[in-house]
């Protein structure tokens, strides 16, 4: 769940936006200038209005798109990239709509080659600026001093996300509520009667207002906190941690309604968008595929005597069952559709434990990308007993069958892969599962991609 910011006059980092833009706009000159500089042939007669306009083709930008991307805390490294394209996009589209409106000259290679090397820097200059960004705030700089309104399974879901990354820079001061319960873990900093006090006396920038069974009266004393202390206030609705597709701010007349936008996966043009790059990548794979499987075939063989893949049944897209490959990594035996491989299996080679703990072992799915049952990326196939089981215990189980099931996704890469001997661990696959099919971008695709080559490189404790 990100949280979704708007600007406002907050106090804290009031200049990093302002910086943020300026470093865009010296991006954009020192790139506008390298391409004049290397183009081949005369430089334009018109070439200071060129660059005037260069900058006033940034402003729409600005306003529009990288004005709300640099100011969110909470936001995904792949929306920062997407943002930057788009920022790129809309740049170029203003430029060359300005030069042609005053009837100056640009030549098209001159025009190509500058935005063309600008959808390099313009994307690696955003996310390099955020990752110093974040590093800063890990360290205590550039702080919003959050307390939350509410004592609930919403607000320590709320408590979970903010918490999940320190460089988003939240601090949470603690809690306001008239009833705390025994077990509760946080810091309870007294009643919604203490908040007034309490914020006056403290450096407070955000208050996030979750769903309680308090009156609209508490609601309405609490805006009006944040609005005599100059504090951003955020109301949290009740919403299930199994609904985390992104809902968009809407009103009839003057009432705020929020409406699910559809699921970016049920457009077709973003599964022939993912279906091309699955064939891309798994063709490009397999032409070297040889190089990998005669040894990892030969040690197989060497280890154990049968088969050299191993063939399983899992549930894939809409339910249907297909056969998952896998490089064999135990001894043949009647319990491989039933058990899950634990640390220390007794069934699994020397061979298998070295393919496992590499995640070598999943290289022959690539074949199941290729034919159609897998793709790259998705919620990762589970083995027809569990599918059984599962959505009989967990709600919504079964959405994570509305898109192709992957080699990796995003809750293997968050750490939940492997085994799940206790329930709570599956409806954490679940639920980041479901939010991957809620969220999918094709830039999301491929930073998991990276973080799963990451982790396969620094090793990772569950995979076994």
């Amino acid at each position: 769940m990100a949280i979704q910011e708007v600007p406002s006059k907050s106090r804290y980092g009031k200049y990093t936006q302002s910086i943020l833009n300026f470093i865009d706009l010296l991006v954009i000159n020192i790139f506008f200038g390298l391409t004049l500089c290397t183009v081949p042939g005369p430089t334009p007669c018109n070439t200071r209005e060129m660059w005037l306009l260069l900058n006033l083709a940034y402003l729409p930008c600005c306003l529009w798109i990288s004005r709300n991307t640099h100011y969110r805390r909470a936001i995904l490294m792949d929306h920062v990239i997407r943002q930057s394209v788009a920022t790129v996009c809309m740049h170029a589209l203003f430029f060359l709509a300005l030069i042609s409106f005053l009837r100056l000259e640009i030549r098209p290679r001159t025009a190509l080659t500058f935005y063309a090397s600008l959808l390099v820097a313009l994307p690696l200059t955003w996310a390099t600026t955020r990752f110093i960004i974040k590093l800063l705030r890990r360290r205590g700089f550039n702080t919003s001093s959050v307390v939350i309104v509410g004592i609930n399974p919403t607000s320590e879901r709320l408590l979970q996300e903010i918490e999940s990354d320190p460089g988003f820079g939240y601090k949470v001061k603690g809690f306001f509520d008239d009833i705390c319960p025994d077990d509760f873990k946080g810091r309870h900093l007294g009643t919604i009667n203490d908040l007034d006090n309490y914020v006056k006396e403290n450096t407070i920038h955000q208050i996030f207002y979750t769903y309680t069974a308090n009156t609209n009266d508490d609601l309405s004393k609490a805006v009006k906190i944040a609005d005599d202390n100059i504090c951003d206030f955020y109301y949290v609705p009740r919403i299930t941690r199994f609904v985390n597709r992104p809902f968009t701010l809407n009103t009839i007349g003057s009432v705020p309604v929020l409406s699910a936008r559809p699921n970016p996966l049920a457009k077709q043009i973003n599964r022939l968008l993912k279906r091309s790059f699955d064939l891309a990548v798994s063709s490009a794979f397999l032409l070297f595929y040889p190089l990998i499987y005669i040894p990892v075939a030969i040690a197989i063989k060497i280890s154990s005597p049968g088969p050299v893949y191993f063939k399983q049944e899992r549930t894939g897209y809409r339910g249907n069952s297909f056969y998952c490959y896998k490089f064999r990594t135990m001894k043949v035996n009647a319990s491989a559709d039933n058990c899950q491989a634990t640390r220390h299996d007794p069934r699994k080679t020397r061979v298998g434990d070295f393919l496992r703990k590499t995640s070598l072992d999943e290289l022959p799915q690539f074949i199941n990308v290729w034919k159609g049952d897998m793709s790259i990326v998705g919620p990762r196939p589970h083995m027809l007993k569990h599918t059984k089981e599962y959505s009989e215990l967990i709600d919504r189980y079964m959405v994570r069958h509305m898109v192709k099931p992957g080699i990796t996704g995003w809750a293997q890469v968050n750490g939940y892969r492997g085994l799940t001997d206790e329930l709570w661990k599956m409806e954490r696959r679940v639920e980041f599962d479901t939010w991957y099919i809620e969220n999918w971008t094709f830039f999301l695709d491929l930073k998991i991609m990276v973080r799963t080559v990451i982790n396969a490189i620094k090793g990772e404790s569950n995979a076994f």
